[in-house]
């Protein structure tokens, strides 16, 4: 019994980490592209927003959060056509985090 259970969540593990894909003309968006790839294969997105965020450690010494960098994020959304849903698209650092349907 617990073999099989083992071996069921082992098949599992690559369903749950895949991330989605996107169809862009011909192509196949996805996280594993570079952003210069997307731009390439998909085009320029329908809008853009940025922010940044503070990269915080903790202090050994007396447990104060110390600021140590910052964290550019972007959202790209790709208007797919009134068939499809919006793709939007998390760009962190200028690498692909995670692309997903627009809810």
């Amino acid at each position: 019994m617990k073999t099989s259970l083992a071996i069921a969540a082992l098949l599992m593990l690559p369903l749950a980490a895949s991330a989605e894909n996107f169809r862009c003309g011909n192509w196949i968006a996805s996280s594993d592209m570079s952003v210069a790839d997307l731009v390439q294969k998909c085009g320029e997105p329908t809008s853009r927003s940025s922010r940044t965020e503070d990269v915080k450690v903790r202090n050994r010494n007396n447990g104060l959060m110390l600021k140590v960098g910052e964290t550019l994020i972007e959202t790209w959304t790709y208007d797919r056509g009134p068939q499809s849903a919006p793709m939007v698209v998390t760009i962190v650092d200028g690498r692909i985090k995670s692309l997903e349907r627009q809810r």
